[in-house]
């Protein structure tokens, strides 16, 4: 049976042709999806994005534990899509593969490493899309291309059967273009403590994170406060999440305690098979091989520490205003070096939910020329389904 979808924008793998029903009711009857190529799907090969990959790894028997819990209800798994090579890039560009195409801004990237997911559902092609979230890996797609997207508590939605990347900080996530479909994905994958509905009264601003950005955040930054403190009829607190330090160093203790646990994961299949790598990627893993165990171990405890700063920034009752990423989505012709920069801005912006293993909804918005951006909620552990309820409230009231 030929594949039933014109994929107009370049999201599928070669190797992610296929369609798996989903059960004839359920939740999630009669929605769409596609799965981001680190995920098992039995009977089709995981490539992660590297030729070598998929060369060296056995063809799953059993479903990852998020392609089984979709299809049991009820939706209908519509193949494979791109990631960036072991998903370790923020870009949406994969040296075998290429970059899928941005379908609401169509000279811009879509970023990465979700990039697929992220071009297949923001091209109408399928209704959602399941991504991970590492660094950044579907608030930056979501934000360069308007979509709802979510980071999870880390550890609430299984990585079994998943390619992990720093499995410390790994999240399995979700993209959507509809907040309806958004919020009816959540309820089927969030296990029942996540549904638990905090008494929202702190609203809180994050301006570190708000100062990386580029000047196309501010007005929309400033809408989505101002609607959040009708809905919680309470003055916005502006405060630093990196109080005492600042954001690039979080950034860099991110990058290192993340590395060395990358390079744990994957550095003897790496020495073992040679892959070859993008430019950028193959220059991360390098950097990755050069860690040392005694500054791994000074990041992890840095880790520890800063998780416990935020969690208490937010408490039980905070949610977090901050942009979803740096800057709007870079053309695709844009200077590497210029792309760089803004990867770590970006970075600096989204290892906060990351190092804290917090929940981050990024919803979609545009600048007055219709260029997607993303304005984020961060909320306090568990707290995922409830912050999406109160994102979509909030972006009914500005849009």
């Amino acid at each position: 049976m030929s594949f039933p979808i014109d994929d107009t924008v370049g999201a599928w793998v070669p190797h992610g042709r296929f369609v798996l029903a989903g059960r004839p009711d359920g939740p999630l009857q009669g929605l769409r999806f596609a799965v981001k190529d680190l995920f098992d799907v039995a009977g089709h090969a995981t490539g992660a994005g590297n030729p070598a990959w998929l060369a060296t790894h056995a063809v799953p028997a059993v479903h990852s534990a998020v392609v089984a819990q979709l299809t049991e209800a009820g939706a209908t798994l519509m193949g494979k899509v791109l990631t960036d090579e072991l998903a370790y890039s923020l870009h949406g560009d994969n040296v075998h593969y290429g970059a899928p195409r941005n379908a609401r801004a169509p000279l811009r990237v879509t970023g990465g490493s979700s990039s697929g997911s992220a071009a297949a559902v923001a091209a109408g092609l399928v209704d959602f899309a399941i991504g991970t979230d590492t660094g950044g890996s579907t608030r930056v797609p979501a934000s360069y291309c308007g979509l709802w997207g979510l980071r999870t508590t880390h550890g609430a939605v299984s990585a079994s059967g998943m390619v992990p990347l720093h499995p410390s900080f790994d999240t399995v996530t979700w993209l959507a273009r509809d907040a309806t479909v958004f919020a009816r994905v959540g309820a089927v994958l969030l296990p029942p403590q996540h549904r638990v509905q905090p008494a929202w009264r702190r609203p809180l601003v994050l301006d570190d994170a708000a100062a990386l950005a580029d000047a196309d955040f501010a007005a929309p930054m400033a809408q989505v406060v101002g609607v959040l403190q009708q809905l919680l009829a309470r003055d916005a607190v502006h405060v630093a999440a990196a109080h005492g330090s600042d954001l690039a160093a979080w950034r860099q203790i991110y990058a290192t305690a993340g590395a060395h646990e990358g390079w744990a994961t994957h550095g003897a299949w790496i020495r073992r098979h040679q892959p070859q790598f993008g430019p950028a990627v193959a220059a991360r893993w390098d950097a990755a091989s050069r860690i040392e165990d005694a500054a791994a171990a000074v990041a992890r405890a840095e880790v520890v520490r800063i998780r416990g700063l935020v969690r208490a920034l937010l408490g039980d009752d905070g949610v977090a205003v901050l942009p979803s990423a740096a800057s709007l989505a870079p053309l695709r012709d844009a200077d590497p070096a210029a792309v760089d920069a803004v990867r770590l801005r970006t970075m600096a912006i989204t290892c906060i939910a990351g190092l804290a293993g917090l929940p981050q909804v990024s919803i979609p918005m545009q600048t007055p020329a219709g260029v997607p951006l993303g304005i984020s909620l961060l909320g306090p552990a568990g707290s995922d389904l409830a912050l999406i309820e109160l994102a979509t409230r909030l972006h009914a009231a500005v849009c």
